[in-house]
């Protein structure tokens, strides 16, 4: 468009453009497709920026390719806002979790946009913990595509008391090669990248890798030298990004910024509750079926470091009663171990 004068021109063009660079019969994108595109957003309640145009983040524009155009639902003026992303492992463990979700809460509460990638996690936990204050989702998919399925409820919410943005058309699904193209616009979008848990080898560690391309700052949370979930950050660590405990330590090493930030909106009202109906019984191969995730659940969110037991009870969300039995099933097959001052871990 710039090097043409307008859109129409550049779009007459492009066939010329297209076979300078090896490509035989191309052509623009029919106009009933963009017209098509242009309505099943509308219906969803989403509506585009334009590179260059008003509402566009002037963050992205510091990109080598930023998007020629972004679809967003919700609430486009927490894109003014300064924004620090918060990323990590899908596998989180409990207190991966729990640090994101204190992490989040404490940068909203100091006047920051939290964005990340709406993945399983700590991405889910930080959007979850920073919806009051204000929490941008970038998707990997079409904005009106919710992926991992799992977030929908999440999805809508941020829709309402936030944002969701993608460069992806509508109803695009999205496929692995898409991530990183996501990660680079969390990055873009943000002042700092704070990665909680992220393996050797991860997305979260593109994401900081993009952040250090793009001039922004880098931070990690420390965690054990043994547990792998661990590795990339204390990587990170090692070769130079801020080591961070909580927010304080994030704030501090931004050093003091003036900005306004849009008022978050009032939650919405929850609606009553019905009265709890007795439950029925659990036939005897649902009841398998539940301990067999149950166990799965506590190995997950146990690692090799040790991990007091009420704090475990807290984390599955389930009964002692309940529990208990199902930790001495894993401790008599050798899976977790107990150990003094009532700390369990799982048995390397």
């Amino acid at each position: 468009m710039a090097e043409h004068g307008s859109a129409e021109a550049a779009l007459d063009h492009l066939p010329e453009i297209a076979r300078a660079a090896g490509v035989e019969k191309y052509s623009p994108c029919p106009m009933s497709v963009a017209e098509q595109e242009l309505a099943r957003g509308h219906r969803n309640g989403a509506h585009l920026l334009f590179v260059g145009g008003p509402g566009y983040p002037k963050q992205l524009l510091d990109l080598n390719d930023p998007p020629p155009m972004l679809w967003v639902l919700g609430r486009p003026e927490l894109l003014n806002a300064q924004m620090i992303a918060v990323v990590g492992a899908r596998a989180a463990s409990s207190l991966g979790l729990r640090m994101a979700k204190a992490l989040a809460r404490d940068l909203g509460d100091a006047g920051y946009v939290v964005v990340s990638g709406l993945a399983r996690g700590v991405d889910a936990e930080a959007h979850e913990a920073a919806l009051r204050s204000g929490t941008v989702a970038v998707q990997a998919g079409g904005v009106d595509t919710i992926y991992p399925k799992e977030n929908a409820d999440l999805s809508a919410r941020i829709a309402r008391n936030g944002l969701r943005i993608s460069e992806q058309p509508m109803g695009f699904a999205p496929a692995a090669r898409h991530f990183p193209a996501r990660n680079r616009l969390v990055a873009g979008l943000s002042r700092a990248v704070v990665v909680i848990e992220a393996a050797g080898r991860s997305g979260s560690l593109i994401t900081a890798r993009t952040a250090l391309d793009q001039g922004r700052d880098v931070m990690a949370v420390p965690g054990h030298p043994f547990d792998p979930r661990a590795a990339g950050c204390n990587m990170l660590i090692r070769d130079g990004a801020v080591l961070v405990r909580n927010a304080s330590d994030v704030i501090e090493a931004l050093g003091p910024e003036q900005y306004s930030l849009p008022e978050p909106r009032p939650p919405a009202r929850r609606a009553p509750q019905p009265a709890p109906q007795k439950p029925a019984e659990v036939p005897p191969e649902a009841a398998l079926e539940r301990s067999l995730a149950l166990h799965a659940q506590i190995l997950e969110k146990l690692g090799p470091y040790p991990l007091q037991e009420d704090e475990l009870i807290r984390n599955v969300a389930v009964p002692a009663s309940t529990l208990t039995p199902v930790l001495t099933d894993l401790e008599l097959e050798g899976r977790i171990e107990r150990q003094p001052g009532g700390f369990i871990a799982v048995v390397p």
